[in-house]
This record gives structure tokens, C-alpha cells and sequence, in this order.
């Protein structure tokens, strides 16, 4: 997954190293490479990020059901 990242960076600081000054190179790398990549990274990130939500949640869910579980049982 990170290989089309990688070489868009590549890509990015190679047009930034060909700009005539250190502040349009500053600003092609900026809105050229780091907005969107970080746009491409969370947007492709979203599905694993609720994978990881879910699974989260569903552990929390069993401990609570082992809690109610272990209480009633003492009692």
C-alpha cells in the first residue's frame, strides 16, 4: 500500500529540486506531496480504521458480558 505514496514523494521532491527558489520548492513539495498525500492516506485509511473501531468495540462488549457474567454468579 505505501508503494504509490512513496513514489509520489519521489516525484514531488524531484519537481520541487527543479523550481528556480527555496520557497516555490517549499511550496511544491507542501501542496504538491504532503496535502495530497495526507488527503490519499486518510481517505484509503477509513476502512481499516473502522476494522479496527469494530473490533474495539466488540471486545469491549464481551468484557462487559464477562463482567455481568461473573457478578451474578458471586451473588
Amino acid at each position: 500500500m505505501y508503494l504509490v505514496p512513496i513514489a509520489w514523494l519521489y516525484v514531488v521532491i524531484l519537481v520541487a529540486a527543479a523550481e528556480d527558489t527555496i520557497v516555490a520548492a517549499v511550496l511544491t513539495f507542501v501542496f504538491w506531496g504532503l496535502a495530497p498525500l495526507a488527503l490519499f492516506l486518510w481517505l484509503f485509511g477509513t476502512p481499516a480504521r473502522r476494522r479496527r473501531r469494530l473490533v474495539r468495540e466488540a471486545e469491549q462488549e464481551a468484557l462487559d458480558r464477562n463482567d455481568r457474567a461473573e457478578t451474578g454468579a458471586d451473588q
